[in-house]
């Protein structure tokens, strides 16, 4: 039997709002921000103890480059960095280990004139080096380094330059393997790191990798960290995601001054 007009568009607009029914039903409206932890984890919890004497905080990077709107990568992390609230939230870190005796370590990115005249590198490489990223006049010059992109924050000196502050020998490209973080930390009797820092998919993600590798216990700072926002992809999601998958701990900074507090 044929349908009359009227029939076929009552039928056309029932599937419409059936398509409109299952699109909302797909995508909920009170869909969560993507940085939130899954309701049901399926990983194994673990966790990690604080205590003095064997814990410390490692902070990568917490230079102005990447942290200030007056650093050359500002346009593609200002907006994770406000987000998380990564400055202030650093500076709690490092606060609250000078005030409870938890060694305070800095492993800083520094690039000088020779760094220049690599033969290859990857795309970040690539684009640091062509920005001027983290540059100084030489190893042993601190011409021009006062408060330049290479400069740590100026709300973090009076913690990095105070007694007892480790700054590491810069590493030269993301993780610890060229500097030497590991061996200053198993000269001091250090097996369990407190990691927080820039960046969260780079730097921080892979100081993670070596320190697990080395034989580290490490905790994550997830609130502490932060990352660029590129066409390529979201690098906080990123490093996110591998922190759930690998870190012996993953904490916010409240819960992370709260762990150095009560630490014994």
């Amino acid at each position: 039997m044929r349908k009359s007009l009227s029939d076929c568009i009552i039928y056309l607009a029932i599937i419409a709002l059936g398509l409109v029914v299952s699109t909302l039903v797909i995508v909920p409206a009170n869909a969560g921000s993507p940085y939130d932890d899954p309701a049901e984890p399926s990983l194994p919890r673990t966790d990690m103890i604080v205590t003095k004497g064997d814990t410390a905080v490692v902070i990568t990077d917490p230079q102005i480059d990447f942290l200030s709107p007056e650093g050359v990568t500002w346009g593609v992390v200002g907006e994770s960095v406000t987000e998380h609230n990564t400055v202030e939230n650093i500076g709690s870190l490092m606060k609250s280990a000078k005030e409870n005796d938890i060694p305070l370590f800095i492993s800083p990115h520094h690039y000088y004139p020779t760094d220049h005249g690599w033969k290859f590198e990857g795309p970040l490489e690539k684009l640091m080096h062509a920005i001027g990223m983290f540059d100084r006049k030489g190893p042993y010059s601190l011409e021009g380094f006062g408060g330049s992109g290479s400069d740590f924050m100026p709300e973090y000196l009076e913690h990095i330059h105070a007694d007892g502050t480790v700054i590491t020998s810069p590493h030269k490209i993301y993780g610890p393997e060229q500097n030497d973080l590991v061996l200053q930390l198993r000269k001091r009797g250090i097996n369990k790191v407190i990691l927080a820092g820039m960046s969260a998919n780079l730097c921080t993600q892979a100081h993670l990798y070596e320190l697990l590798e080395q034989g580290f216990e490490v905790t994550v700072v997830r609130d502490a960290t932060a990352a660029a926002k590129v066409p390529e992809g979201d690098g906080y999601l990123a490093a996110l995601i591998n922190f759930r998958y690998v870190a012996n701990s993953l904490w916010t900074t409240k819960q992370t001054v709260r762990h150095i507090k009560h630490a014994e």
